[in-house]
């Protein structure tokens, strides 16, 4: 990433932006824009989709800037509107056409094939379709973007508790899923 960026925080850099100082906002848009990306694609499972709604989603913070309120962590603010910005997205897809993935299947955990294998893959895939959405969601933003919980429960409007409990219990069921596939 940018040097300059290992000096200063999101949050330092959000504060900046938020009084006018583009630098900053390229900052952000380098630090935040691949991990958002890998989240908005397990929404949509189409990379050009995923790359609009990144651009969607910072259209929505730079209007939507004067209401961060420093020093709050910036990452849960930014996902929920990247999350809200792919729902709405979602929601007018499935108006137009019903054959659009429903937001409880939604989104699927990356996992590469070349590190685990097809065979993985396919059987971590089948797992996670029995994950109810907002579960899967919890278990990519940790597991995968590395978010805490007390981030991901900023992000999805509950408490880190309830993101805690959620999390283990979808994990449990993964695991349990995953066991089943693998003896079937």
């Amino acid at each position: 990433m940018v040097g300059a960026s290992d000096m200063k925080s999101l949050e330092e850099m959000m504060s900046a932006y938020q009084k006018g100082s583009i630098e900053d906002f390229e900052l952000l848009f380098a630090n935040l824009a691949p991990p958002l990306r890998r989240y908005l694609y397990g929404f949509v499972k189409d990379a050009s989709l995923a790359e609009d709604l990144v651009q969607e989603t910072f259209m929505q913070i730079h209007r939507s800037r004067h209401t961060y309120i420093p020093p709050r962590p910036v990452k849960p603010w930014v996902f929920a509107i990247a999350r809200h910005t792919a729902l709405i997205e979602l929601r007018r897809r499935r108006r137009r056409a019903p054959e659009v993935l429903a937001i409880e299947d939604l989104p699927e955990l990356p996992v590469e094939p070349a590190a685990h294998g097809e065979e993985g893959r396919e059987i971590l895939d089948r797992a996670l379709r029995d994950i109810p959405g907002i579960a899967q969601e919890i278990l990519v933003m940790h597991h995968v973007i590395g978010f805490s919980f007390r981030e991901i429960a900023a992000a999805l409007g509950m408490t880190e508790g309830a993101a805690k409990v959620r999390a283990h219990r979808a994990l449990r069921a993964l695991r349990q899923s995953i066991e089943e596939g693998e003896n079937a």
